[in-house]
């Protein structure tokens, strides 16, 4: 950590916010926290302290990150009444940890910079694990020196830690990421699908794939999920889609074709026709076993 300790606001305490938050308590620094729902209880017991706004945490803190699910939540923390905006004061930084849109957050900065304060958008990507354990990887839009200055906090949270660009640029990355990860999903799905239903055992599959070019953090842990049958989140699929939206929406404008992509998004709209969309994203996994009429662990005919 840096030599001193900071004054860190956290807006968001969520499956991912808590964690994160967790870490830079563990550190020793001072943390100003607000959330939408009931504070977790590692933080309420904490000695971080409790404020009823977004822009108490702002006035208090000279760093504020926000983790929160969707554009539209970000927007709202920031700038509604009683926001993150009607705190800050010259020479702050505005971390946005979220994973939204980035031509949304392109504009959010600008109004942020309007009030001489610096914006960061660092998506994260490495799931409640990554969270827990602080090996997320964090990618990171917005001016270098403003990084510098936050990358000792940034390092309490994640291993894998790169600035790609401005402003925007971490958002990019990150719904890039996610096309990867929705693709990967899909791929392990339909193979273990395809073992299960030739009739060999699609855990001694996996096992036998993690030792060649098809190993992945994807196989090694979604791919058990699968073999399992544990879809607690983990990153819910409601989520995934949301930022497949983005990625979809984003493409359309720039006269990309993202094929695979829109696939990924019929079958997770599946699942949430099925009363999944709280399933984690390995779930994915059931509608593929429903165009099949055939469960990965079902005895083969």
């Amino acid at each position: 950590m840096t030599s001193s300790p900071l004054k860190i606001g956290f807006v968001g305490l969520g499956i991912m916010g808590a964690p994160m938050a967790g870490h830079l308590l563990k550190a020793g620094h001072t943390l100003f926290v607000h959330t939408r729902g009931k504070i977790p209880e590692p933080i309420a017991h904490s000695r971080a302290t409790q404020c009823t706004s977004a822009r108490g945490v702002a006035e208090r803190a000279d760093i504020i990150i926000t983790m929160v699910p969707d554009t539209p939540d970000v927007e709202a923390v920031l700038f509604a009444d009683g926001g993150i905006a009607a705190g800050l004061g010259r020479g702050k930084v505005v971390v946005d940890m979220s994973s939204i849109s980035p031509i949304a957050t392109k504009a959010y900065a600008q109004r942020i910079n309007a009030l001489g304060c610096d914006y960061l958008d660092a998506p994260v990507s490495g799931g409640e694990v990554g969270a827990r354990n602080g090996t997320l990887s964090i990618m990171v839009g917005g001016p270098e020196a403003a990084f510098e200055r936050v990358k000792p906090v940034f390092e309490l949270m994640g291993k894998n830690i790169t600035l790609v660009g401005g402003n925007g640029d971490g958002q990019t990355a990150k719904v890039a990421s996610q096309i990867v990860v929705a693709l990967t999903i899909e791929a392990v799905a339909e193979a273990l699908l395809f073992a299960a239903k030739a009739g060999a055992d699609p855990a001694r599959v996996r096992q036998a794939l993690m030792g060649g070019f098809a190993a992945s953090r994807i196989l090694e842990v979604h791919g058990e999920r699968m073999v399992k049958r544990t879809f607690d989140p983990g990153f819910r699929i409601q989520l995934h889609q949301k930022d497949l939206n983005l990625a979809l929406s984003s493409a359309q404008a720039l006269g990309v074709a993202l094929p695979g992509t829109a696939t990924a998004q019929v079958l997770f709209n599946s699942c949430v026709a099925h009363g999944g969309k709280a399933w984690d994203h390995s779930a994915m996994v059931k509608a593929l076993e429903t165009l099949a009429n055939f469960e990965i662990g079902q005895q083969a005919a």
